[in-house]
Parts: C-alpha cells; sequence; structure tokens
C-alpha cells in the first residue's frame, strides 16, 4: 500500500500562537471591544471611553493598560489629558469580522 505523500502546510509556531491567544484574551470583553470600535475612529481619552461604556475611569483604565501591554494602543498626553489611539493595524480587520457576523448599529453619542 502507498503512503500518500506528506502534505505542506503553513504553519505558525505555537509560541507565535500563545502570543496571539493572549491578545485575542485580552480583546475577548465587551468594553475592550467598544473602546477598540471607537479608537478605530478617533482618539479618545479614558474619561470619553468609560462614560461610552458606562464604566467606571478606574476600569477603563485598566482595560487600556491591557490593550496598550498587548500592543494594540498607544497614548498621548496632551496637557491634563492622555489620549488613546489605535496602532494595530489588523484591529480593523478583527473588529470588521466581528461587525459581519454580530452587526453594527449607528448611535449619537455625545463626548
Amino acid at each position: 500500500m502507498n503512503k500518500p505523500a506528506p502534505q505542506r502546510l503553513r504553519m505558525t509556531s505555537l509560541d507565535q500562537l500563545n502570543q496571539a491567544a493572549e491578545c485575542l484574551r485580552v480583546l475577548a470583553h465587551p468594553h475592550r471591544l467598544r473602546m477598540i470600535q471607537m479608537l478605530l475612529q478617533g482618539r479618545f481619552t479614558v474619561g470619553q471611553l468609560a462614560e461610552a461604556c458606562g464604566i467606571p475611569h478606574a476600569m477603563a483604565s485598566e482595560h487600556l493598560r491591557l490593550m496598550q501591554r498587548c500592543g494594540f494602543l498607544t497614548s498621548q498626553r496632551e496637557g491634563r489629558c492622555t489620549y488613546y489611539q489605535v496602532v494595530e493595524p489588523h484591529l480593523e480587520r478583527i473588529l470588521g469580522c466581528v461587525e459581519d457576523r454580530f452587526g453594527v448599529e449607528v448611535q449619537k453619542v455625545t463626548l
């Protein structure tokens, strides 16, 4: 009996997949997804993001810290305010997949 020829598969190393899984765990939270959704449309402060998510300022700061640690965000201090913005270009496609699957609606937000 002939053995089938081995297949050539594109594979990512397990170390890299571990990193990916950790970053996906960080994203896998509704408030963080909302923040990323907002930040893909502009720069916002912790207070603005907290208000839009309906969470305390300290909790929003912790979410932002985790996302910054994964390399998703950067922050820039301007006077007394710190503005956050997305620096990971792939987040737009990831959020696009989420929005395509679960929908998106336009909301009027006063910040």
